[in-house]
């Protein structure tokens, strides 16, 4: 909560309408993605254990340290130390390319196996809920940077860090939607 009004929620007001737009849109890809299941569970029972699942646990591991980074550099802004909040942002943002690299790498291999889009319905989902999330990651990475170089700027202190939180807002969004794709891709049966 923000310790200038408590009652509002942590950044600005529009990141709220935003965060709940974009948890709208992955929220009826999820149910779509369950309810294909239910249609069709042997083919993803057959095809889901290709998945590396190894990669997507290192992958949530990088996005859960990412995340606690940047609630330090919330806090460090909050204490008004700039200085300390960019290298925390810097961590998050390289917790970020981390995942970034990792995906990569998923994405390579079943591209170089022949997979794509059309390959089945199970890989279809897959691939477009996982890039979906991709794209959130780089985005919320743009986002880090931006608020990180106005912090190394001075343009944050104690007593206005609305916009790092804003930042941080969209990032653990998107790192709330990992921990529901991750089980529910890679690791449900």
């Amino acid at each position: 909560m923000d310790a200038h009004n408590p009652y509002r929620p942590p950044g600005d007001l529009a990141i709220w309408i935003f965060i709940l737009a974009e948890l709208t849109v992955f929220g009826v890809f999820f149910a779509s993605y369950a309810i294909t299941r239910m249609n069709h569970v042997e083919l993803f029972n057959q095809f889901q254990p290709t998945l590396d699942s190894t990669a997507a646990f290192y992958n949530t591991l990088a996005l859960l340290t990412s995340s606690w980074f940047v609630v330090r550099g919330v806090t460090s802004i909050r204490e008004g130390n700039s200085r300390g909040s960019v290298h925390w942002l810097l961590g998050a943002i390289a917790m970020g390319a981390l995942f970034v690299i990792i995906k990569l790498g998923e994405y390579a291999h079943h591209f170089a196996m022949g997979i794509n889009l059309s390959t089945n319905t199970f890989y279809m989902f897959y691939l477009s809920l996982t890039f979906f999330h991709f794209m959130h990651v780089i985005m919320g990475m743009v986002i880090l940077a931006a608020v990180a170089v106005k912090a190394h700027q001075g343009g944050y202190s104690a007593n206005n860090y609305t916009g790092v939180e804003t930042g941080a807002s969209y990032w653990h969004m998107v790192d709330l939607v990992w921990l529901i794709l991750f089980p529910l891709v890679y690791v449900m049966r």
